[in-house]
């Protein structure tokens, strides 16, 4: 599958407004089409062609068990198992996205992994849609269409109405955020009010982005990994900063968490399409300086500036 054209990291600024504020049930397809692991693979064939679909969930009770892509088919026709159950044939390791995700978060993970469709799950774990690069696309054109027209305005607005940052006598401005214990449906707001609140202040559109990456990634750790903490934002001067600190319950081998693609998250975690292990990574990818301080028990302290 070609790389879906949009990235969190680069692309025109509308663009990028969007996928950090909608979420992935505002492009999935819902109902999904399913079928069971006692059906055959013929079963599943059948209900592709007659629903124009290249990928079908496989539930059972309820709960997401593997899913049979265009591929597989092609592979039973090819092999003569087309009467086999797709219980038997079906991808049993399935990444999932969580409904509340933002759209950021499955557009970078349809780049990453290069898969046709990922199923969506609820917070219960319940299977709720289906998202294609296709309905990302096309989630975003309409949304598009009702904001891109306004955007300009309504950011100024946004800006003169907040002020920005507030500024305090010595010049510089700041924010600060509680940041909540597997609280997704709020991850990644304290981000994305930081973002705006640069551009209120005219800083760089490139500076603005990658300090948005970074506390995105860093927010997102602490949802993911820690008991709770408070991501706190400095600009002013030619610099930002960002301290992302956290209760618990703290990093054992920091040398390791800064490995691209080592991860600690449960199973759990993964199943909703989190833990890839690029949060730490990426923050300091996009990073002048940056600096961390973690032990078990004492939680995780992240230093990161960028200048400007």
């Amino acid at each position: 599958m070609p790389p879906l054209p949009i990235s969190p990291e680069t692309g025109p600024q509308v663009v990028l407004e969007l996928i950090y504020r909608l979420k992935v049930r505002d492009a999935m397809s819902s109902p999904v089409i399913t079928a069971t692991p006692a059906e055959s693979m013929r079963d599943v064939q059948y209900r592709m062609r007659d629903n124009g679909i290249t990928g079908v969930p496989i539930v059972e009770g309820g709960r997401l068990v593997g899913i049979v892509s265009m591929g597989l088919v092609i592979e039973a026709l090819d092999s003569g198992r087309i009467g086999r159950k797709a219980g038997e044939l079906m991808t049993r390791a399935v990444i999932s996205l969580e409904d509340d995700m933002p759209l950021a978060f499955a557009t970078t993970y349809f780049n990453r992994y290069k898969y046709g469709r990922f199923p969506v799950l609820d917070r219960d774990g319940g299977l709720v849609g289906i998202v294609c690069a296709s309905d990302i696309i096309r989630a975003l054109l309409v949304a598009m269409n009702k904001e891109v027209e306004r955007l300009e305005e309504r950011l100024s607005a946004a800006a003169v109405a907040s002020g920005g940052l507030p500024r305090p006598p010595d010049g510089l401005s700041r924010l600060s955020f509680q940041v909540t214990h597997f609280d997704f449906e709020n991850a990644g707001k304290a981000s994305a009010e930081f973002k705006k609140a640069l551009k209120g202040l005219g800083v760089d559109a490139g500076v603005t982005r990658r300090a948005a990456v970074a506390a995105y990634e860093l927010e997102l750790n602490q949802v993911i990994h820690s008991e709770g903490g408070t991501m706190s934002f400095v600009a002013g001067a030619g610099r930002i900063e960002i301290v992302a600190e956290d209760r618990g319950p703290g990093i054992p081998d920091v040398a390791s968490a800064m490995t691209e693609g080592f991860s600690t998250a449960t199973e759990w975690i993964r199943s909703l399409g989190f833990g890839a292990g690029m949060g730490l990574p990426n923050a300091k990818r996009v990073s002048d300086e940056f600096s961390i301080d973690s032990a078990p028990g004492r939680g995780t302290l992240v230093r990161v500036a960028i200048l400007y």
